[in-house]
Parts: structure tokens; C-alpha cells; sequence
């Protein structure tokens, strides 16, 4: 596993910007995907997007466009750019991380990560 630390959360207003990021110690090359998820209260954990070492970016429909994911590899850090923030974006914001090089296509089921950060709070509102 690696430790993972987001950063960058806060209060915006609906229309807004917010950039989050996920900054892992102990990190390994062995840790090829990152992928940022989201919960609102009383519902289930959302995957949003995921990086990979090999170049993949994946988005869920509810934010494409809108969302953009880039990370360093060298440094294994991974930013998550929110622009256009709805007041549905309201959440709590996780990034976590499992041992491979590819997203695939259950990049967003969270049961397949064995590495979380602790979250930061995104709250849209006038």
C-alpha cells in the first residue's frame, strides 16, 4: 500500500474552480493508477476519474468536460482541475490507488483499490 494526502478542497460558488490534489509517500512504480472518487451524504462512493502511468484518463459522464486529470510521475502526485462546479459536485473527495499500470474498465469500482487518502470536502454553494 502507499499513503495518500488530498489537498485543495473548500467552498466555492456554483460556477467556480477548485483544483485538488493527491500527494503519496512511500510511493513505488509498482502504482500506476490513481483515481479520484466522491460521496455525498446517503450515497455511494462515486469514481470520477483515473490516471494511469500509461497514459490513460477515464471520466464519468457526470463530469466530463468539465474535469480534468493530469498527474507526475516522477513525483506521484495527481491533480484533479474541477471547473464549472454545480452545486451537485457537493461532496467529500478521495483519491486512491492500486498496484498496476492501466485504469481498465472497473477503474471505478472502489472495492479494486487498496490504497485511500483520508478525503477533503468540496462544497458548492452560493
Amino acid at each position: 500500500q502507499v499513503q495518500l494526502v488530498e489537498s485543495g478542497g473548500g467552498l466555492v460558488q456554483p460556477g467556480g474552480s477548485l483544483r485538488l490534489s493527491c500527494a503519496s509517500s512511500g510511493f513505488t512504480s509498482n502504482y500506476g493508477v490513481i483515481a479520484w472518487f466522491r460521496q455525498a451524504p446517503g450515497k455511494l462512493r462515486e469514481g470520477i476519474s483515473c490516471f494511469s502511468t500509461s497514459g490513460g484518463r477515464f471520466y464519468a459522464e457526470s463530469v466530463k468536460g468539465r474535469f480534468t486529470i493530469s498527474g507526475d510521475n516522477a513525483k506521484g502526485t495527481t491533480s484533479l482541475q474541477m471547473d464549472g462546479l454545480k452545486p451537485a459536485d457537493t461532496a467529500g473527495y478521495y483519491c486512491a490507488a492500486r498496484p498496476r499500470a492501466w485504469c481498465g474498465s472497473d477503474w471505478d469500482d472502489p472495492s479494486v483499490y487498496d490504497s485511500w487518502g483520508q478525503g477533503t470536502q468540496v462544497t458548492v454553494s452560493s
